[in-house]
């Protein structure tokens, strides 16, 4: 008789998956080891093969696991009675506070999938471009005139703004994803002028030198 999974097997496997992404996003999938994820995992490699089979498993799971997880939190904005511009917000929002927690697995999806055999890669890019084609959508419904070939590249611009934030926002600064997420709404919907700040981000600039006398 076959042994039944233990109670914390999933929660291991996200341990693992969250370790794995960090190192993946950091160092380069080419250029991380098993044993490197073992040691992050604090596990041995023989435990660490008892929940992913090999390497190239753990950048599917992490790359599929976060497309999919858009893909959901899509699925959820599309079915509430929403107008087009409120649906869009929090399109906008619940993605800026998912990529806070979900840097690194963004970034092993922008940048590894290269690395996956091609039923896989096009598997998990299809799911992407389902994601990018709802926004889509939802920028037509808001503007039908952007229908005819610009709702795609206002969605790309979109992303633009939210898909690297994690490279410049920092989790200890004064601004979170949540303060900034309405920034990027405001920004796309009505340009710098209709920005409003977030509280706590309002400090003078320094200017780089005193001018002159």
């Amino acid at each position: 008789m076959a042994r039944g999974r233990s109670p914390g097997y999933e929660d291991q496997r996200e341990l693992i998956l969250r370790n794995a992404a960090q190192l993946f996003s950091q160092r380069g999938y080419s250029a991380t080891s098993m044993n490197e994820v073992a040691e992050a995992c604090g596990m041995s490699k023989p435990t660490l093969y008892h929940y992913f089979r090999d390497k190239y498993s753990l950048v599917v799971d992490i790359a599929e696991g976060h497309v999919s997880r858009l893909a959901a939190l899509v699925n959820d904005v599309q079915a509430q009675p929403l107008d087009a511009e409120p649906r869009l917000r929090l399109l906008i929002l619940r993605f800026v506070e998912e990529y806070a927690d979900a840097q690194h697995a963004h970034r092993v999806l922008t940048e590894d999938v290269k690395f996956l055999d091609p039923p896989d890669r096009e598997r998990i890019l299809d799911k992407e471009r389902e994601v990018v084609d709802a926004f889509a959508r939802a920028i037509a419904q808001l503007r039908p005139q952007t229908a005819n070939g610009m709702a795609k590249p206002l969605t790309m611009l979109l992303f633009g703004m939210i898909n690297w934030m994690f490279t410049w926002l920092r989790p200890e600064g004064a601004l979170t994803h949540e303060a900034m997420a309405p920034v990027v709404a405001d920004l796309f919907f009505g340009g710098i002028n209709a920005v409003r700040i977030p509280s706590g981000a309002a400090e003078p600039v320094a200017h780089a030198a005193h001018p002159a006398d």
